[in-house]
């Protein structure tokens, strides 16, 4: 892999090049204003005006070139429209077809032009990060804010592509009438699921998708498994991921995901009468419960290292382990002891290895299914979530066998011991372990401006220039001049090797994010760690009860997925739906307080149901601006970006159990009120920070 400014030179397209951002330039630039900056503090207001000058100089360059080979495209799209209406009346099938390929070759323009679009967008967040970090000053707040939603804008140009959704209607349209060189039409308008008749339509198709991070149902639930994708993914490396991929392995890996998240929530129901019957308060289900995230704060670093070397046996690792805690678990009742019940959840915690189940997809899922892989990930874990306490709900039986109790307490220790038992089985016989990933040696080769190494453009769509050896050698020397200050190519592609190098790579607008994932996660472990304890008190409702609320707050995850996903974030920004869920989830706390006596079911069900829902939809906006704004470099090795998100998301849930815990020392009159406080102060907080970083999410 290449820094950037040495892939945007060797993807450039020859008769563009004057037209590309010029990075080399911007970063001279850059160095420059360091130096000024440091000779006089006074220079800082002039650095940012030029630099202001500079950029909005490059971006206009890129913008007008833009709007010209729109108008092209739009003119040649023009006249083989008038050709085409004629041709449907003469009914002639080889210039129907000549006629085709002639749409297929301006698509093929079009899709040089998309890439030249995203080289440039991708060199202007570059750019405007650099001088954030070497000049220690937030431009790219004040240069989004004043740039994006001005009514004359040209950022908004590069980063939405006004005007390229038309020229690909147009082509999809046109391609789809003339399909199988028939004159019969067929409109993609009543049609929008038709399949389209030449590759090139899929290519643009997914070259738009990568530009406007439009998502629909499936992309959004992929991007909510916070499975990064590199910024510039090369066709070999998804070669290698083709040559690795085993579906049983894949399905096995999300039956992982989802028998954890079962394990994790069939106990909720009844861990506050199963702390009771060993002799403990009701609220040290906190304990019981949290548990099991203290241990998967280790786990999952120690299982995203192992990761690195093999699959399967941190999968065998995990299943045993958490076939051992369950059963720990389930005897703990008739060895009446608290402890060994705690004992038992760390070991489930210490089985997590959904850090393995997201390097799997990352790894050996290829591009094309990768996304489809994350929505699985993300619709198990959610299906587990469901399914835990609707498990629970059925097991009401209480008999000895052998001396052995099973009980609504027990049973779930049991039924989930047998679960992984039989996953282990199915591992053990049908999961392939993938081979490992070769190292090869990459020659530099002479840079090729016409060739696009994306995947999306085929190398005859442009032709390549080599330069002369002098011209190279040149260009080397003045890359070195300028990127003095810059990291090493390998440097900035090799995955970090430490939690403190991963948290130096946290921007600002990440670590907002973060804390907007710690806080969402420790008001739904509240509200449905202590659901049992709560409505019990208040309602004295049965076991039967509790797990049937919690189940159907399960089921909301999908449907809540759906409607983000397919619908709003289409019709809004991400970050006005991140904004707002955090004001429904703040809403939904303040509802849940104690304040009116005596305290009702409608109230608790219907705050409950605010929380929760405004918290799934906040989640699934967070992590796609999290994969979004995380730097590349978190897209794999051992501290990768899903890891600090499961820690962050781990450790609220580890403070949350713990704060129902201490809480029950005010007694129980107390302990909603108590819990909800510190959920309303994180909440609180987190919308201040987004406010502050709101316009870094452009």
């Amino acid at each position: 892999m290449v820094a950037f400014g040495k892939k945007l030179k060797e993807t450039q397209i020859q008769e563009w090049q004057g037209y590309y951002i010029n990075y080399k330039l911007m970063k001279k630039k850059v160095k420059q204003y360091v130096q000024q900056i440091e000779v006089s503090e006074q220079s800082r207001e002039y650095v940012l005006k030029d630099f202001s000058r500079v950029l909005d100089k490059q971006i206009e360059k890129i913008v007008l070139f833009l709007l010209e080979q729109q108008g092209k495209l739009a003119s040649t799209l023009s006249m083989l429209g008038q050709e085409h209406d004629v041709l449907i009346q003469q009914q002639d099938g080889s210039k129907l077809s000549q006629l085709q390929q002639s749409y297929v070759e301006v698509g093929r323009e079009l899709l040089r032009l998309l890439v030249f679009v995203e080289m440039n967008a991708i060199g202007v967040r570059k750019i405007l990060k650099k001088f954030d970090k070497r000049c220690e000053h937030k431009f790219t707040n004040y240069y989004v804010k004043t740039r994006a939603n001005h009514p004359y804008s040209q950022l908004r140009q590069i980063f939405k592509h006004l005007g390229i959704s038309a020229v690909v209607g147009t082509i999809s349209r046109n391609l789809v009438d003339l399909q199988d060189n028939r004159a019969s039409y067929i409109s993609i308008y009543d049609q929008p699921a038709l399949p389209l008749p030449d590759p090139i339509i899929e290519a643009i198709n997914h070259a738009v998708d990568r530009l406007t991070n439009s998502t629909d149902f499936l992309h959004y639930l992929g991007k909510h498994a916070l499975i990064l994708p590199q910024e510039l993914p090369t066709p070999s490396k998804d070669h290698a991921a083709a040559e690795r991929y085993h579906l049983m392995s894949l399905l096995l890996n999300l039956a992982n995901a989802f028998l954890y998240m079962v394990n994790t929530y069939i106990i909720v129901p009844t861990a506050d009468d199963y702390s009771l019957s060993l002799g403990a308060a009701a609220t040290v289900c906190g304990a019981v419960i949290g548990s099991m995230a203290v241990a998967q704060v280790f786990s999952s670093v120690y299982f995203s290292a192992w990761s690195n070397k093999s699959y399967m046996k941190p999968l065998v690792f995990s299943s045993i382990v958490l076939l051992i805690g369950n059963t720990l678990y389930a005897l703990a009742y008739d060895f009446n002891s608290i402890y060994i019940l705690l004992i038992g959840r760390l070991f489930c915690g210490l089985g997590s290895a959904r850090a393995v189940n997201r390097r799997y997809i990352s790894d050996c899922v290829p591009l094309h299914l990768r996304m489809k892989a994350s929505a699985g990930f993300v619709s198990a874990s959610a299906l587990g979530m469901a399914c835990g306490p609707a498990v629970a709900c059925l097991l009401q039986a209480n008999f000895k066998f052998m001396k052995i109790t099973f009980n609504q307490d027990t049973l779930p220790g049991w039924i989930m011991a047998l679960a992984w038992f039989l996953y282990l089985l199915c591992l053990w016989i049908s999961f392939r372990e993938p081979p490992k990933e070769e190292m090869v040696n990459v020659l530099p080769q002479k840079a090729n401006s016409g060739q696009i190494e994306n995947g999306l453009v085929q190398n005859s769509i442009s032709q390549p220039l080599l330069s002369s050896a002098e011209e190279k050698q040149q260009d080397e020397d003045e890359d070195q001049d300028c990127d003095n200050s810059e990291e090493s190519a390998e440097e900035i592609q090799k995955p970090v090797t430490s939690i403190v190098s991963a948290y130096k790579l946290l921007t600002p607008s990440v670590k907002v994010q973060l804390l907007i994932y710690f806080m969402l996660k420790y008001a739904m472990e509240i509200l449905l760690a202590e659901s049992s304890v709560v409505t019990t008190y208040y309602f004295i409702w049965s076991t039967s009860n509790v797990a049937i609320f919690l189940a159907c707050l399960g089921l909301t995850v999908l449907p809540v997925n759906i409607l983000v996903g397919s619908y709003l974030s289409n019709m809004f920004e991400e970050r006005q739906v991140l904004l707002a869920s955090e004001i429904l989830v703040c809403l939904g706390i303040v509802l849940s307080f104690q304040v009116i006596i005596p305290y009702s079911v409608p109230q608790y069900v219907f705050s409950a149901l605010i929380t929760f829902v405004a918290a799934e939809v906040l989640e699934g906006v967070n992590l796609n601006l999290l994969s979004r704004v995380m730097s590349s470099r978190l897209s794999k090795g051992t501290y990768n970006g899903g890891l600090l998100s499961t820690e962050a998301g781990t450790l609220a849930r580890v403070f949350a159990d713990s704060t129902i815990t201490l809480a029950g020392y005010w007694g129980m009159s107390r302990l909603l009120n108590v819990t909800l406080l510190p959920s309303l102060f994180i909440c609180i907080f987190s919308i201040i920070a987004t406010c502050f970083t709101y316009n870094s999410l452009y």
